[in-house]
């Protein structure tokens, strides 16, 4: 077997920009058996004194996520917070029309962030723009975040929550650009009302931040002119705006597959080339961040999706089986969030659990770690910091999609605190290993602490309930001479190389 040599130089003052942890957040929504089933289930051995599985916090807890975003999604657009607020017993069930099933309401605001706080994450609450608006936007603001003396935050003490939840990161809505969406906008009509409600919800708690709604993703007809005109009215008002994109393998072309992240990448370039174009329009100062608060593969699952029966509770939705190939993707795309990070500041795997997510669950039953969980919780565990600037000289290959696609991806992250360095690498390559040697001369009395591997012979390997197909291994070949990382990438991997002072 004859292997391709690639060359990265890793310096650690050619800096991208500071990592937010946030952007290793993720996404529950009130959808399938994210909720039900999934976080919630009373019945279950597990389940804790307020009915949250136990074992799928466990797992949650190893994934170190900061933000869940919360509760949709399509979902919130037809959503009466107050429905999941108060005494269960009083809690109305509702036709829940994005998915056609039947919501209890037996998770609410006050259950969601108690479980969030027990995972030790913040919550991401997403305002309904959809059949609601400025009124109830301001008023679940005043309900969650002052601390008392008024209708709404007696109410919620009233509820058993003394302290107010402070919740400081908000979405004006969601996918409001898409014409499956409750209450679907134009931009113009969307910049409008969502300027407005931010204006309320900013005087009820000047403290929170807000994400005005972006593109459904970069397909969409109306891309890039919904951001340059909701912006017009929005900029001056939000933090940040939002990016959705999920991709598939349709076709079974795995060369073309595993280049998607480069059309994430043009997606997030076109995304800030707008904001910076309304920025100078409007001879603003103030520079615009990026939540890209939807993101993952998505695609397994749709033609299950289209058998189920509607109007039940907590249907298996979305519930995607990932394999192998699926895995490098996302470590693909999660090396593409931090190459952004200058800009993006918030991301949310989509979801987290059950629906389109890394852990899945059996009603009952077991919990267990899909294929995806492992690039996710290397990222969350290993890049903290500082993202780099690498220069990267990789061979590459052309395929169906794509042209000039590197076989290596990869990217490196400086944790100055903990003097220790990363590098996160994808060899794209299905048939031959790529011979890496990085120049790490800069880190002065670094050495190599480990090398994670993921890899497979069978890019459709997949992991289930009784048996975990694909796991990392901490096997790689990294070694450090002379100020150099040499290393073997074996053909279709995702690798975590690990490097600390002393």
């Amino acid at each position: 077997m004859t292997s391709t040599t690639a060359k990265m130089v890793v310096d650690k003052d050619h800096r991208i920009g500071e990592i937010d942890r946030r952007i290793y957040g993720s996404f529950i929504e009130h959808l399938g058996r994210a909720v039900y089933g999934g976080i919630y289930e009373p019945n279950h051995p597990h389940a804790n004194e307020s009915g949250f599985r136990t074992d799928v916090m466990e797992l949650v807890k190893q994934l170190n996520v900061p933000i869940v975003r919360y509760p949709g999604g399509n979902f919130v657009s037809g959503y009466n917070w107050e429905d999941g607020v108060g005494p269960r017993e009083q809690r109305s069930r509702r036709l829940e029309l994005a998915w056609r099933t039947i919501e209890t309401n037996q998770v609410g605001t006050n259950e969601f962030v108690d479980w969030a706080r027990a995972v030790n994450s913040e919550v991401m609450m997403a305002v309904n723009l959809g059949t609601r608006g400025i009124d109830d936007a301001r008023n679940l603001v005043e309900y969650c975040n002052h601390p008392q003396g008024s209708y709404w935050s007696d109410l919620r003490i009233a509820h058993g929550y003394q302290q107010p939840h402070r919740i400081k990161t908000w979405c004006l809505g969601n996918e409001m650009d898409g014409p499956w969406q409750i209450g679907h906008q134009t931009a113009e009509e969307y910049g409008r009302l969502a300027v407005e409600a931010a204006k309320v919800m900013k005087w009820v708690d000047p403290t929170i931040e807000l994400v005005s709604c972006g593109s459904s993703n970069s397909s969409m007809p109306t891309f890039p002119q919904w951001e340059a005109t909701s912006l017009e009215h929005t900029y001056d008002a939000v933090d940040y705006i939002s990016l959705h994109q999920y991709y598939g393998n349709r076709s079974d072309d795995t060369p073309s597959y595993l280049a998607k992240s480069l059309d994430m990448d043009q997606f997030i370039r076109t995304v800030i080339a707008t904001c910076d174009f309304v920025k100078a329009k409007k001879r603003s100062k103030k520079t615009l961040y990026l939540s890209f608060d939807e993101w993952n593969v998505w695609y397994h699952s749709n033609e299950a999706d289209q058998q189920l029966e509607p109007w039940s509770v907590a249907p298996p939705q979305l519930e995607d089986v990932y394999n192998f190939e699926d895995a490098l993707l996302v470590g693909s795309m999660l090396i593409t969030l931090l190459k952004h990070a200058d800009r993006v500041k918030i991301a949310c795997m989509a979801q987290l659990v059950n629906v389109i997510a890394p852990i899945m669950t059996e009603n009952g039953g077991r919990a267990w770690k899909q294929t995806i969980f492992y690039p996710y919780l290397h990222a969350s565990l290993y890049g903290r910091g500082v993202s780099l600037q690498p220069i990267i000289a990789s061979p590459k290959y052309d395929c169906a999609e794509f042209t000039d696609v590197p076989y290596l991806e990869a990217t490196a992250v400086y944790n100055e605190a903990q003097e220790e360095l990363t590098v996160f690498a994808v060899n794209r390559h299905l048939e031959e290993p790529l011979l890496l040697e990085c120049d790490v001369r800069n880190f002065e009395n670094y050495r190599v602490v480990e090398h994670l591997v993921l890899e497979h012979d069978d890019l459709k390997a997949v992991n289930t309930a009784d048996e975990e197909r694909v796991k990392p291994h901490a096997d790689g070949t990294a070694e450090l001479t002379e100020g150099i990382v040499h290393a073997s990438l074996p053909q279709a991997s995702w690798n975590v190389i690990r490097l600390r002072k002393g």
